[in-house]
């Protein structure tokens, strides 16, 4: 398959570089913002193109030409304001899903926020603007004629990755290595038990194999 990441210079982004560049079943093309951050993935032989959350649907969707699937993992990071959290991970999200549709790409991941269909669960939060962006660009996806899936991992940690998860949205909200959520997105892309399906994720006693195969 061959696969268009939207926020490969990420934390998330940065795993899920690795295992799509070391994949023998996909191909990628890596999406980020500046050249200078191009040429460091081109150094290391990924093949990387500019373009930007802020530009046009048309600009995207050039960008994105020959691609099967598109993965968002895309934030504008916690030091930015809610102007940016609206413009980058709602509008961006929406105008890389029209994009998607445009090209042909069916298959859409999403790397989203726990449980951000319910807003009773994050009324009170401290980055409300960022679930309720969250909340609507997980809503349009599902509205769309896309081949989605949407992660809603937990509280999201930088130790390595143990393979081991529960999935699900009846799981209690704990914790995951960022090294496990791009394993999860990555071997969910083929995964018929993942489609049309939103998804929580932590850390767990299951293989990502099983977990999916009890969706």
């Amino acid at each position: 398959m061959k696969v268009f990441l939207i926020g490969s210079n990420g934390q998330i982004g940065k795993h899920l570089v690795k295992l799509l560049q070391d994949s023998n079943q996909h191909t990628l093309k890596a999406m980020v913002r500046s050249g200078e951050q191009a040429n460091a993935l081109k150094e290391s032989g990924v093949d990387a193109i500019v373009a930007n959350l802020e530009g046009s649907v048309e600009e995207l969707a050039e960008a994105m030409q020959g691609s099967d699937a598109v993965i968002f993992s895309a934030g504008s990071g916690g030091k930015t304001g809610p102007d940016k959290t609206l413009l980058v991970d709602l509008d961006g999200a929406v105008k890389s899903m029209e994009a998607a549709e445009k090209v042909g790409a069916n298959r859409y991941i999403m790397v989203s926020a726990f449980r951000a269909f319910d807003r009773e669960s994050w009324k009170d939060s401290p980055i409300k603007p960022y679930m309720v962006a969250k909340h609507y660009a997980d809503r349009i996806l599902t509205e769309s004629n896309l081949n989605y899936t949407i992660f809603g991992p937990g509280r999201l940690l930088n130790e390595p990755g143990t393979g081991k998860v529960q999935a699900g949205n009846d799981i209690d909200k704990g914790s995951i290595p960022r090294e496990d959520v791009a394993r999860a997105v990555v071997q969910s892309l083929d995964e018929e038990n993942t489609f049309k399906k939103t998804i929580g994720l932590m850390s767990g006693e299951s293989t990502i194999e099983e977990a999916f195969k009890r969706l």
